[in-house]
């Protein structure tokens, strides 16, 4: 048939059943995304003679004859669409995945659908914005230009925001011709249909012999080596617990088989035809049951070198500490508050789904691209695990379409490097949304209980947390996320007796892993809810409970007596203080503008605030290497390690070197997240792209601003202190030499162009501070919570792109008021996964959202590069506590599980009328 697409004809012929996305990316390009194949996200969206429609569900012979346009198609000769440009002036994404298809939809409202934008954009998920930016792009409006010079503490466009809002920059999958080698396979993966299972028997020979099928991986194939796919850079964080793959199932959804074919429709037919025999086993799914004696082991195989606590008692890791004597201080308060909160499984939702390919390259070694958050240390482990050496294995990364933590994990690379190995040829696999949703790591549940003694007048004597966090099936994290849960949680607050009792337990749970805020938002949520009880208890205003207790500059970081999570040890300080401004911001703006209470008697209204602090690096080892240097031409090119994701990191590491090498961003070539472009960089995770990162390209940039100015004052034959560096040269006085021939110069005299290298290893760390406010109206006839107001201020030092900083937190508070209020991953009673695709997850659209308004202190930093502190997950943390204190505040009810569902608040509702 003939197909149009953005204005060229071309002759195809569509697969029986063929949808219009994968007929599109085979033959017109990569512009077209895929986040659901289900009609879900909105990132396929296309025109199909000017109409907007999802291409994973519109048939492909249907686009016979017509015109489609895609998100470059809207951009002719390299000139951006008016929405495009809006786009591109509202910094309308993050990480841009979503963007081609919401470009394409906002290009064709007409001014009637504009001015009801959130019905007319239902069909397009974001997970990164908030929506606000998107509004704004959408709505019509003539936007101000950002910045074009990209210097520091201005609003300045990403350097790929053109190739984003074109659907031209590529992600993972992206390839263009030329990027992997000829004859590309495709994996596919059986997986668990039990919670607690042995493979007893299995039978390839059928799916092996199918035409196309190249290979039929199991455990029988994969190396005997234990990892996890958590990554830090001490590995030993993470326990040794699991197998590429493994005859022992200890969860839905695990991996026991794969199939390598032609396409990926042949290996999943040839998936059909492994046979397989299972020995079921008795399950736990429980967290409270699994350290009960008879509860079933899932891990009593492994030995005590593997970093599991106690595998006799599915104990992954504990922790038991003591300051003072919480229990005397409790007998002798004048207010004592006490509950449990819980908290559910949350999904990531990242648009782009965990993939990666690989080939064998030139000489011979093993390349991956992955959609990964850490190539340096998924690089590490393959190694490990296959055992190559480190110098055969190269991992990058290209943009990743979000992560939010997800992708702090080795979730594809091991399967797609050993088939790579095993075949010799490439080999690509895609995990599908469903993959992502039943089989993929989550944000831990946790049971948090809380107890508060208080003086009469609200100063603290007592805090005692007692968490419980379900680590699933396997452990990667769960230590992690544990010590982080009660550390700066904890140690926010000043009180002479604290007690922390945590566990982490295995449950036949599909695996909990990294999540925006690391467990903090989860303990948060019940320590900030406490205290907001113990002010009403006490009478106390909840602004003034808090600054009465907070930790100020000169106090210590205690969150229990254990050094492992006191901070004393580990470079933790107050870079800067600005707690006290966030605090004034929200109390001063909060009460002010908001939406009109809702029409009807049933509705009450309430604020409610909290509060969280972070540390802006993680603990026990963070490190990013990097390098600088002049190009024969006079621009410059700077090697970074870290990797894209909506976090901004490339953005700032422009504008870093914009700043210490006085140039303009044009003039600037940023390479980053690939293994052979610097020595090592721990990766995009604990928000410390710009502060790690940041800081070591920093370093390399302002050492090789030096060299340059030293070599234009011997080329002018002038005094070093009176050179001075421009955009594209060298000026001694009224003299300047070009940047080509400092270039020039130092070939000649010392056989190497300019270049200088800077790390850093994060031994110091400093905190930053979020406060959250919610005005909210509450239906008690039907438990709707609507917000009306929400206002969050952070403390993030120098300010070195408000509006990316802005989207950042918009973003980190929408994500965390769609676990407040609407996210959760179901399981059924026996484990088996209910919530099996987008429609059946309540992530945030547009519709749910209102806008925040986002607050900056006035701070400082002495730690982070130019005064900067890190801002990407913590805006999370406090916002589920806000809500459920206002809701506390609005109808009297206190809300301990989240999320809070309409039944639930409802439900609550008519309870507390019955004991009434």
């Amino acid at each position: 048939m003939k197909l149009t697409v953005d204005g060229v004809a071309a002759e195809v012929e569509p697969r029986p059943g063929q949808c219009l996305r994968t007929l599109l990316r085979e033959n017109a390009g990569t512009t077209v995304k895929k986040g659901c194949d289900t009609g879900d996200c909105g990132a396929c969206t296309v025109l199909v003679d000017g109409s907007p429609v999802h291409s994973c569900l519109y048939p492909a012979l249907r686009a016979g004859d017509r015109e489609v346009t895609t998100a470059a198609g809207l951009a002719p000769a390299g000139n951006l669409h008016p929405v495009q440009q809006r786009f591109v002036d509202a910094a309308a994404f993050q990480c841009g995945f979503c963007t081609p298809g919401m470009v394409v939809t906002a290009a064709a409202l007409d001014e009637e659908q504009r001015a009801d934008l959130d019905e007319h954009l239902k069909g397009n998920l974001c997970r990164c914005t908030g929506y606000r930016a998107v509004r704004e792009a959408a709505g019509g409006e003539t936007l101000p230009a950002l910045a074009r010079s990209g210097g520091i503490g201005e609003a300045v466009a990403a350097p790929a925001a053109h190739r984003v809002v074109t659907g031209t920059e590529p992600y993972t999958l992206d390839l263009a011709e030329g990027d992997v080698p000829a004859g590309l396979l495709h994996a596919a993966v059986l997986r668990s249909p039990h919670a607690h299972a042995r493979v007893t028997a299995i039978d390839t020979r059928a799916a092996a012999a199918l035409p196309g099928v190249h290979l039929v991986l199991t455990h029988h194939d994969a190396p005997p080596v234990l990892f996890s796919t958590g990554r830090h850079q001490n590995r030993l964080d993470d326990p040794d617990d699991t197998l590429v793959l493994d005859p022992v199932l200890r969860h839905h959804g695990q991996r026991v088989a794969v199939a390598v074919a032609e396409s990926v429709a042949l290996a999943e037919e040839a998936l059909r035809l492994i046979a397989v025999e299972y020995e079921v086993l008795p399950a736990v799914l429980d967290p409270h049951r699994a350290t009960a004696p008879g509860a079933p082991l899932l891990h009593a195989d492994k030995d005590a070198d593997s970093g599991i606590a106690d595998p006799a008692r599915n104990l992954v890791a504990e922790l038991h500490s003591e300051v003072g004597d919480v229990e005397e201080a409790l007998a002798s308060a004048h207010a004592v508050v006490e509950g449990t909160w819980r908290t559910q499984r949350v999904a990531h939702v990242a648009l782009e789904t965990h993939a990666a390919v690989g080939w064998l390259d030139e000489e011979g070694r093993l390349v991956v691209r992955s959609s990964t958050q850490v190539p340096f240390l998924v690089r590490d482990e393959l190694a490990r695990v296959l055992g190559l050496d480190r110098a055969r294995v190269r991992v990058l990364a290209a943009r990743v379409g979000g992560g939010f933590g997800g992708k702090q994990e080795m979730l594809t690379e091991d399967l797609v490097a050993l088939a790579v190995l095993r075949t010799g040829r490439p080999v690509q696999y895609e995990t599908t949304r469903r993959e992502a949703l039943t089989a993929l790591p989550t944000r831990h549940p946790m049971d948090v209980r809380v107890r508060l003694g208080a003086t009469a007048d609200g100063t603290l004597t007592a805090l005692a947390v007692d968490l419980l966090s379900d680590a699933g099936a396997y452990g990667n994290h769960s230590p992690g996320v544990m010590f982080h849960s009660v550390h700066e949680s904890v140690a926010t607050y000043r009180c002479a007796n604290k007690r922390v009792d945590a566990r982490a337990v295995y449950t036949n749970s599909v695996p909990s892993g990294a999540f925006r805020g690391y467990g903090l938002g989860q303990v948060v949520f019940a320590l900030e809810s406490a205290l907001d009880d113990l002010a009403r208890e006490l009478g106390i205003d909840p602004f003034t409970v808090r600054r009465r207790n907070v930790v100020v500059p000169g106090d210590r970081f205690v969150a229990t007596s254990d050094p492992a999570v006191t901070g004393e040890d580990d470079g933790l300080r107050f870079g800067s203080y600005g707690l006290d401004q966030c605090l004034d911001l929200v109390e001063r703006e909060l009460p002010r503008g908001g939406d009109p209470v809702p029409d009807g008697p049933g509705w009450r209204t309430g604020s409610g605030i909290a509060l969280s602090m972070i540390a802006t690096v993680p603990p026990r080892g963070h490190v990013a290497e990097a390098s600088a240097r002049l190009l024969a031409d006079g621009t410059w090119e700077l090697n970074v390690g870290t990797a894209e994701f909506g976090n901004g990191t490339t953005t700032v590491h422009t504008q870093i070197g914009v700043h210490a090498l006085s140039t303009s961003a044009d003039r600037l070539r940023l390479r980053q997240a690939d293994t052979d472009v610097t020595g090592h960089d721990t990766g995009a995770f604990g928000s410390a792209g710009s502060v790690v990162a940041g800081k070591a390209l920093l370093i390399a940039c302002e050492r090789l601003a030096g060299q340059v100015r030293a070599l234009g004052a011997d080329l002018l034959g002038a005094d070093p202190a009176t050179a001075v560096l421009e955009p594209e040269g060298v000026r001694c006085g009224p003299r300047s030499v070009p940047l080509s021939d400092v270039h020039a110069h130092a070939v000649r005299t010392a056989g190497a162009a300019p270049r200088a290298d800077g790390s850093d290893d994060a031994a110091l760390r400093s905190v930053a501070f979020n406060v959250q406010g919610f005005r909210v109206a509450v239906d008690t006839g039907t438990g709707e919570v609507r917000i009306l107001r929400s206002v969050h201020a952070v403390d993030a030092g120098v300010v070195l792109n408000p509006v990316q900083l802005r989207g950042q937190v918009e973003g980190g508070v929408a994500q965390a008021i769609g676990s407040a209020l609407f996210e959760e991953v179901h399981r059924a009673d026996d484990g088996s996964p209910l919530t099996v695709s987008l429609r059946e997850y309540h992530a945030p659209r547009a519709a749910d959202l209102g806008t925040t308004e986002v607050l900056f202190a006035d701070t400082v930093d002495a730690v982070g590069p130019l005064g900067a502190k890190s801002m990407s997950e913590a805006p999370y943390n406090p916002v589920a506590p806000a809500l459920a204190n206002a809701v506390r505040d609005a109808v009297g009810v206190r809300l301990r599980r989240l999320p809070m569902r309409p039944d639930r608040v409802w439900r609550a509702l008519a309870e507390a009328a019955d004991r009434a």
